[in-house]
């Protein structure tokens, strides 16, 4: 015991004696890399494999380096390379999710809209979802923000009007052929009603204290782990409302709350750079100069 740990400390000294500069740039860039890798999978069921996976790996890096294991480690070494097609098979909608990220990352047209219409959106949402939570008629509203949800689209019936809380209060009302579903709202429109979503399995409504969530807590779960959107929740038990987003719930909303969280979203407030409130306040000293003049 005691040459194995002289050994692991000797070998300690050795790598810390070849350290240089570029070793831990090159050490820090690794780390980044991963970094950016577990929080693109934090909260989703892709972070439980991956847990996994690397815990595995350490066990079987192990387990090859002893000398006393051969037929192991021929057995791991032959089997590696087929694991590096396994990954992206495993992880394909998380490749694909982040590689749209990237995608957008290089646009430079803006699709930014006037906080007008936004503000109508928003209300109207947030009167829907008040006035089904008084009913106890549950609902799942899903609001698109940058990542596509055609494929969601695509499930569900076709529509591509307003929102407005009468029109919810119509999908939504219990037995309707629309009711049972989620209602998607892209570019300020209700673009489809019915719409079929994925589930969540990332077990956190299975560690929650109470169990009234059903099918329409865990799709908005699973479609805000896939995408960015954000969805609002009306529990057809307790009529309680929540907001999703990340694959994080907020619970036990009322009106108020869920206007404010929605606006946080959806509506960006004009930040004026240094240069700009400079140009502003010089326009505003030229236009008060002829008065001070008489001073």
């Amino acid at each position: 015991m005691q040459e194995l740990i002289s050994n692991l400390i000797a070998n300690l000294i050795f790598i810390f004696e070849r350290l240089s500069w570029l070793s831990v740039i090159d050490i820090l860039l690794v780390a980044a890399i991963f970094f950016s890798i577990f929080l693109l999978l934090r909260g989703t069921q892709a972070m439980v494999v991956l847990r996994g996976a690397i815990l595995l790996i350490i066990l079987v890096g192990t387990l090859t380096s002893l000398d006393i294991l051969p037929a192991f480690s021929w057995m791991v070494r032959t089997t590696f390379p087929a694991l590096i097609f396994v990954i992206p098979v495993i992880f394909a909608p998380e490749i694909r999710h982040a590689l749209e990220r990237l995608g957008r990352a290089g646009l430079l047209k803006s699709t930014e809209q006037s906080a007008g219409p936004i503000e109508e959106m928003i209300k109207g949402i947030v009167s829907a979802s008040a006035r089904l939570s008084d009913k106890r008629h549950g609902a799942l509203i899903i609001l698109k923000r940058k990542d596509n949800l055609d494929e969601y689209i695509l499930t569900g019936v076709r529509m591509d009007a307003l929102v407005t809380p009468e029109l919810l209060l119509q999908i939504f009302y219990p037995n309707t052929p629309l009711h049972d579903g989620a209602v998607i709202v892209s570019d300020l429109r209700i673009v489809a009603a019915s719409c079929v979503l994925p589930l969540s399995a990332s077990g956190v409504l299975d560690r929650s204290p109470d169990r009234q969530m059903g099918l329409r807590h865990r799709a908005s779960l699973g479609i805000t782990e896939v995408s960015d959107s954000v969805a609002v929740v009306v529990s057809e038990e307790t009529g309680a409302i929540s907001i999703v987003h990340g694959g994080r719930m907020i619970r036990r909303l009322d009106s108020e709350r869920l206007e404010n969280i929605l606006k946080a979203f959806f509506l960006k407030l004009e930040r004026k750079s240094l240069f700009q409130r400079l140009l502003s306040s010089k326009k505003i000293d030229e236009q008060k100069a002829p008065g001070d003049q008489s001073l």
